[in-house]
């Protein structure tokens, strides 16, 4: 039923190939990695997404995965809806700010699991060149009534031959990640990976970790962040002709 729900989202793009705004990201990743954690126990997910791009600046959109929190969570399926502005700058300097909710539409909770609180993300980023900072910022992560943030910087080039190289560095912290209960420390995590563009699709592979030792202690519970290799194929729609 979730791997049905995630074609679905991308269905509603190929139905809107018509509309050049309207997009859609079909992947398969060998671990659903959230800044440095793994959400899927460490086994494949499925995701795609649903992009709207208006001429102002404005773009709204929808991402979905499959999930798996562990035998202590009922759920196991991600829906998030986000909505961002952005301008340029410059030829090589742009900015944007947006929010992002997070959802899990068939988390409930009962006596013997633990429900998967929705919550809401803002942040604000700039790119400058092959370079990208952001800020988040959410004053109730994980429904939980803490405030939590997240500071990124990324870096992207292309190289010749359809290869392009990412690197990736990010730290959380804030008064959720500062409590021994919860978070349990601040954390760093960290990715360098390679991507190859073959026709529609693009193959990807990362090296993706944390400077945290054995399982991290997330949203109560535990979830995976040693060091290890994140494959990935993906496809966008519609396809250039």
């Amino acid at each position: 039923m979730n791997i049905a729900r995630i074609f679905a989202v991308a269905a509603l793009a190929t139905a809107g190939h018509a509309q050049a705004q309207l997009s859609s990201t079909v992947t398969l990743v060998s671990d659903y990695e959230f800044r440095g954690v793994s959400l899927s126990d460490e086994d494949p997910a499925l995701q795609a997404s649903l992009d709207y791009g208006f001429a102002n600046g404005l773009a709204i959109g929808a991402w979905a995965s499959t999930l798996d929190y562990g035998d202590d969570y009922d759920g196991r399926f991600e829906l998030d809806f986000y909505a961002s502005y952005g301008r340029e700058i410059s030829e090589t300097v742009s900015w944007s700010a947006g929010l992002t909710a997070y959802t899990y539409p068939d988390s409930s909770g009962s006596a013997a699991r633990l429900q998967i609180e929705p919550y809401v993300e803002g942040y604000l980023d700039i790119t400058v060149g092959s370079f990208n900072a952001a800020q988040w910022y959410t004053d109730d992560y994980s429904g939980l009534g803490m405030a939590a943030q997240y500071t990124e910087l990324n870096y992207t080039r292309e190289l010749p031959r359809s290869f392009s190289v990412a690197a990736h560095v990010g730290y959380s912290w804030g008064d959720y990640w500062e409590d021994d209960s919860m978070g349990g420390g601040e954390l760093v995590d960290y990715s360098l990976g390679l991507q190859y563009g073959a026709g529609h699709f693009t193959l990807g592979g990362k090296i993706s970790g944390t400077d945290a030792s054995g399982d991290l202690k997330v949203r109560s519970g535990p979830f995976a962040n040693d060091t290890r290799l994140v494959v990935s194929i993906e496809t966008t729609f519609p396809w250039e002709k």
